[in-house]
């Protein structure tokens, strides 16, 4: 007896009729669109740093990245709390949660590589030379050894 695998389906066929994803996918529409009426009451720099996690009984759970913006929104959570509730989608809404939530990914520093060339490094470990404090000439040294050699 062999295996005969089912054939492939469109993916707006199996939102149709695959009722689990289509509950999922109405579920993610609905965060998206109360996601999309939270960040137009926030300030544009916090926009990035927020998003709703869950609307229910009245309970609005935001997921901040980090302490810092939690407590800017904490502050603002009155404010926020009436602008939302003029939205009918957040009439009943009663308070606000948030929780501090890290990215998973942490994302390195744009722009700031260092690439040394070895004209520079010569440089530095020149002055390294005539350095006498050893804590500051171990340091130049160690900026020295960060040249790209030459191809």
């Amino acid at each position: 007896m062999a295996f005969r695998p089912l054939t492939a389906r469109a993916p707006a066929v199996l939102l149709r009729e695959a009722k689990p994803l289509k509950a999922i996918f109405g579920h993610a529409q609905r965060l998206g669109h109360l996601q999309r009426l939270v960040e137009s009451q926030l300030q544009p720099a916090a926009r990035e740093h927020c998003h709703v996690a869950s609307w229910r009984e009245g309970s609005l759970l935001l997921i901040v990245t980090d302490g810092h913006w939690a407590t800017r929104l904490r502050y603002q959570q009155k404010r926020l709390q009436r602008q939302l509730q003029l939205f009918d989608e957040f009439a009943s809404l009663t308070r606000i949660l948030f929780k501090v939530q890290p990215p998973t990914v942490q994302q390195g520093a744009v722009g700031h590589t260092m690439d040394l060339s070895t004209d520079a490094a010569a440089t530095i470990q020149a002055t390294a030379d005539g350095i006498t404090d050893p804590n500051l000439r171990a340091a130049l040294e160690r900026l020295a050894a960060h040249a790209k050699p030459k191809d």
